[in-house]
């Protein structure tokens, strides 16, 4: 009798947010997180066009294509999962970039400590903008608040 007695592998999280799948890759989009930087729409227009429906059609561009579009969302409400090759990682340097009357843009390799409704949980990142005013609804990431009370904490 042959048993097999290897041990399965952990799979990687799926990201959050709506899929949007074409062949090689699959994009998520997490809306609550998306503070409009643009760099997707400026880097594949034709990818990540607003005017379309759905506005994200990850089938007109390459896969790694989309994927390196994708690294460059500030906010971290894009993630993708490519069908063959390296998950999405973390840069191997932690940054800290404090825009003037928004939020703290973190890169790296993020553990985060978050409060969810079943107690604290640890989310693994690799960007995101974490609020520093304190009114988001989404803590610990940015949604935007501060802009919509029209205040601004000051560097």
């Amino acid at each position: 009798m042959d048993t097999d007695h290897s041990v399965p592998q952990p799979q990687a999280p799926t990201p959050p947010g709506r899929a949007y799948t074409a062949p090689g890759v699959t994009v998520y989009f997490d809306a609550a997180r998306c503070l409009h930087f643009a760099e997707c729409v400026r880097g594949l227009p034709n990818v990540f066009d607003t005017a379309a429906r759905p506005w994200i059609q990850p089938a007109n561009a390459e896969a790694p294509d989309v994927a390196e579009v994708i690294r460059r969302c500030p906010s971290g409400a894009l993630h993708y999962v490519l069908d063959s090759g390296p998950p999405e990682q973390g840069e191997a340097v932690t940054t800290v970039t404090p825009l003037p009357g928004g939020p703290l843009l973190l890169t790296g390799t993020l553990h985060i400590t978050t409060a969810g409704e079943n107690g604290p949980g640890i989310l693994n990142e690799t960007r995101m903008a974490a609020c520093r005013c304190g009114k988001t609804a989404n803590s610990p990431f940015c949604d935007g608040s501060c802009d919509i009370h029209g205040e601004h904490k000051s560097e």
